[in-house]
């Protein structure tokens, strides 16, 4: 008797992609990635403290193809969470919480939320809201371009804070970096008009990105256009200084030869163009930045306003 032929098999239909998600950026199955999850698993503190708290301060958000995504259909509701309606400040990458808490804390009549995609760090920002007695502040473990694109209403957002995202060094990675003209556009959708996007970071290169990013973007104004130019440009000092070139941004151990990296990118010799904005007062000064200053780097402020 001879075997039947197999029955036809139906063809594959991917899962759709909702656009603004990390997959529509062709970031998931094992392709570049703008962020790096650099562990979730919590003990201690960490541990006792999500399973006590975060049904408090963490939302549950709904999730889409991967388990930092957030379903499209999902809206975050401000109001309904914080029980009033107050300006809302979404910090994407808030790692440790202390940025977030230092300003909540300091600004009770405004609401926080916290982005991140590693789960240690989220823990310690619970531990530092219970301890600090705040309930102005949630957290969030998600992709920050859906929270941007689907999770947060159109126009929702006072003030969006990215502080020393991951500066991907090498040439071929700087696809990876979070900030480029399609989040520019995220970003633009989710903060309201006259809102303000706050970045800062510790590299030249990725400050010069930055500025190029944004200055090409119809959405955005440079609030410090043109100042803080020449001379008196952080950019200029880092090229004359070559900090970035000679030590990688890292205190050279005893005994041990500086490495060159050659982060600064190509050396101007003067910054001509300028845009920085003076350091942000609502920053606390984190141990991550105090690190930056210890190794001799200098910090790159800039503040757009939403047109």
């Amino acid at each position: 008797m001879s075997e039947s032929p197999e029955s036809p098999q139906p063809p594959h239909v991917p899962r759709p992609v909702t656009p603004g998600t990390q997959a529509s950026f062709g970031t998931y199955g094992g392709r570049p990635v703008s962020f790096v999850r650099r562990g979730t698993r919590l003990q201690g503190r960490r541990q006792t403290a999500w399973e006590e708290h975060s049904d408090r301060w963490a939302l549950d958000v709904p999730r889409h193809i991967a388990n930092t995504s957030v379903h499209p259909d999902y809206t975050f509701d401000a109001e309904a969470e914080f029980g009033r309606k107050a300006p809302l400040i979404v910090e994407i990458g808030s790692g440790l919480g202390d940025a977030i808490c230092h300003a909540a804390e300091e600004n009770p009549d405004t609401d926080f939320l916290a982005v991140e995609v590693y789960t240690p760090g989220l823990a310690n920002t619970i531990i530092k809201i219970n301890s600090r007695g705040l309930n102005n502040v949630r957290v969030v473990e998600a992709n920050a371009p859906e929270v941007l694109a689907t999770m947060l209403p159109a126009g929702s957002v006072s003030e969006l804070w990215v502080f020393f995202p991951d500066p991907w060094h090498k040439s071929r990675h700087h696809k990876r970096r979070l900030i480029q003209p399609e989040f520019a556009e995220l970003a633009a959708r989710a903060l309201a008009k006259g809102g303000l996007w706050r970045v800062a970071t510790d590299w030249s290169n990725y400050a010069v990105h930055v500025r190029d990013v944004l200055a090409d973007s119809p959405d955005f104004e440079n609030l410090h256009t043109g100042e803080r130019h020449g001379p008196e440009s952080p950019l200029t000092q880092v090229w004359q200084s070559g900090v970035e070139t000679l030590v990688g941004g890292a205190p050279v151990r005893e005994g041990r030869a500086p490495v060159s990296t050659a982060h600064t990118g190509p050396n101007e010799g003067v910054d001509e163009t300028g845009g920085w904005a003076p350091r942000f007062e609502g920053r606390i000064r984190t141990s991550f930045e105090a690190k930056a200053h210890e190794a001799g780097r200098l910090i790159f402020d800039l503040c757009y306003r939403r047109r």
